[in-house]
């Protein structure tokens, strides 16, 4: 029996009948429900639910989207990924804004733990982990559909979209892309960040004094590996490369898998403002791993490290699962009717 998620009249965002392509929080929407169409994609095609009975096509055409492509992988042969095709309604449609609709976007959802999808989904987590996520045939099958889509559409009509596991092959198809320079609008939902959770540490002072000594010890072991070696040329140098691109992170600080995002980025600033900057950076370039994996003589660039990007929610104002269901107790408590939040909330995608 299918779950309330899986439907898109239940948790769908059905109240965006009119889309503002302008609106960044309505393309989040947008975005977020493709990459939920690859989710339920799965689910029909492993519970062979056919035509009338399939509960992923909601989740796209809801946005005048078409299905182009399934993503399939050579493994286990799951579907992993989707190409969606935008039907415009007019040769030549004028959306107001300058801000057009894209022409594809290619979304890849993440790790199903179910029968069927553990076994292949939890090997590629472990890809994840130890930074060889490049390697997996469902990166190299994306990567081919990515280039083939942007050759025929063209630059500035594609988006990439994807969560967890998901959003890792979407993050590396974009940093790719941009070696090549081409740009790709790019939309990750609880992107891995492959460190120890000091996000978590709840002592502020204790947490800042971890990332300071892990700065200091990584930059340094940077410094003397690429002292012992010839430095990159600007064009070579993968962080100045990426500097350019910008993808939208959504981050849940609740989530140990994605939350160092948040201080990843924040950490960089105070190490700015403490007149460490130098430092910070060097070391925001870096991973330990990546630098012990180097001096063995083999080329590991992070993959997870990027020098810019616009990250969402703030984590002073996001409500997590413990709020949620405080919230929940009191709405029951007090009988309440109505509750209105100052931002939009995502697809039920994310909820579990």
């Amino acid at each position: 029996m299918a779950s309330e998620r899986e439907i898109f009249s239940l948790t769908g965002p059905s109240y965006l009948k009119t889309i503002d392509w302008n609106n960044s929080h309505q393309r989040k929407s947008i975005a977020a429900s493709l990459v939920q169409g690859v989710y339920i994609l799965e689910r029909d095609r492993q519970q062979n639910r056919l035509g009338p009975q399939a509960l992923a096509p909601p989740w796209w055409e809801f946005f005048d989207f078409v299905l182009n492509q399934v993503l399939v992988d050579e493994d286990d042969h799951s579907f992993f990924g989707a190409i969606y095709e935008f039907k415009f309604h007019s040769p030549h449609p004028n959306y107001p804004g300058g801000q057009n609709p894209p022409k594809y976007v290619i979304a890849f959802r993440g790790t199903i733990n179910k029968p069927g999808n553990r076994s292949q989904d939890f090997k590629l987590d472990v890809h994840c982990i130890i930074n060889n996520l490049q390697k997996s045939s469902r990166f190299r099958v994306g990567m081919e559909g990515t280039q083939n889509i942007v050759y025929n559409a063209g630059l500035g009509n594609v988006w990439l979209a994807g969560h967890s596991l998901g959003s890792s092959i979407a993050l590396l198809i974009g940093r790719n892309m941009v070696k090549n320079c081409i740009h790709i609008e790019t939309y990750l939902f609880n992107p891995p960040f492959m460190s120890p959770p000091i996000e978590r540490i709840k002592n502020e002072k204790l947490k800042h004094g971890v990332r300071f000594a892990n700065s200091v010890l990584t930059a340094g072991l940077a410094t003397a590996f690429n002292g012992a070696h010839k430095p990159k040329a600007p064009q070579d140098d993968p962080f100045i490369v990426l500097s350019s691109w910008v993808p939208y992170l959504f981050l849940n600080p609740s989530d140990p898998i994605c939350s160092e995002y948040v201080g990843y980025f924040e950490h960089r600033e105070n190490m700015e403002k403490m007149g460490a900057g130098k430092i910070g950076m060097l070391a925001t370039q870096h991973s330990i791993g990546s630098i012990v994996t180097a001096a063995r003589g083999n080329d590991s660039e992070p993959v997870h490290l990027i020098p810019s990007a616009l990250a969402t929610p703030d984590p002073r104002t996001c409500i997590g699962s413990g709020n949620a269901a405080e919230i929940k107790s009191a709405i029951e408590a007090f009988d309440v009717e109505t509750v209105i939040f100052y931002d939009e909330l995502l697809p039920g995608l994310f909820s579990g």
